[in-house]
């Protein structure tokens, strides 16, 4: 059985892609907790492993946060880069793995509207999640390429399972709540990536390497995400509001601030579909990714 180091494992898609990886792998986890094999912080320390590993999950990062301070910025660079830097100096001093698969970003493309938009796309992100995670792409590229290391990146899109962060974790709360609102028949369309997915690509991906987007081939809907969600919490179906009157409420909290539930960035974002191509990723790792709205749950 190969050995296989996993950093940030004790988050969301730790939590749900460590136990499949240990039916394949002999797993090690390194992260903040006192539940990792090694307890360490990359963003500000250099690892010392007792061995050498045959493949690094390297899935420890920082996201779904909007930086309000110069310093909350530089955290994201400090963690995504910085502590990608000392995972790979860690690495040389207990021995270079076989293969370096890197959890990166669909942020990277900087796009905030596209339909399959595929890995050729300019990486024209400008946010601090963004090009921190540019940046270490870079970095591993060139580390790789000098260690004889088999490098791949996948760059998710919203990833879907159970207690979700980030917008889609937003959107249960806010149906459970009763405090979501549907917007324009929410006819835009979202790429979702379920959760165990990327515990099924991993074997392609430590054999060949490369870079990929990594989404279901649904697409769906807001509504048709609403109508899921809405199911699994038992609750009524969101009340929908024409874009009008939803461009109205987002002007007023674009001057009341961070207390508004929606501003008109916020509303952009919800009423213009943004989706990724999965076409690299399945031909050539023979990948095929999971229905989101068939196997999706809540928790």
């Amino acid at each position: 059985m190969k050995s296989l180091l996993f950093t940030g494992a004790s988050g969301f898609l730790g939590e749900n892609v460590k136990p499949l990886l240990r039916k394949t792998y002999e797993v090690t986890t390194a992260g903040l907790t006192d539940e990792d094999d090694y307890k360490i912080n990359l963003a500000q320390e250099i690892p010392a492993f007792d061995k050498k590993y045959d493949i690094i999950l390297h899935a420890a990062g920082k996201a779904h946060s909007v930086p309000k301070t110069e310093n909350e910025k530089k955290v994201f660079f400090q963690v995504n880069f910085e502590g990608t830097k000392n995972l790979c100096t860690g690495l040389e001093k207990s021995g270079l793995p076989n293969s370096f698969i890197f959890i990166s970003t669909v942020a990277v493309y900087g796009c905030e509207k596209g339909e399959n938009i595929t890995e050729n796309h300019p990486l024209d992100g400008t946010s601090p999640y963004a090009l921190s995670k540019k940046q270490a792409e870079e970095f591993l590229t060139q580390w790789c390429s000098k260690h004889g290391v088999t490098l791949a990146i996948i760059r998710p899109s919203l990833i879907a399972g159970p207690n979700a962060p980030g917008n889609l974790g937003a959107m249960v709360n806010g149906i459970r709540s009763g405090k979501y609102l549907s917007i324009a028949g929410g006819k835009a369309r979202k790429s979702v990536l379920m959760v165990e997915d990327i515990a099924n690509i991993i074997p392609a991906l430590a054999q060949k390497g490369g870079i990929y987007n990594v989404c279901d081939d649904t697409q769906p809907t807001f509504r048709q995400l609403e109508i899921l969600i809405s199911h699994h919490l038992n609750k009524k179906l969101p009340v929908n509001i024409p874009y009008w009157l939803a461009k109205s409420i987002a002007i007023m909290g674009d001057v009341l601030g961070d207390k508004a539930p929606i501003n008109s960035l916020k509303l952009e974002k919800i009423t213009q579909s943004l989706t990724f191509s999965n076409e690299k990723a399945k031909r050539e790792l023979s990948w095929q990714p999971l229905n989101v709205l068939k196997y999706y749950k809540i928790s």
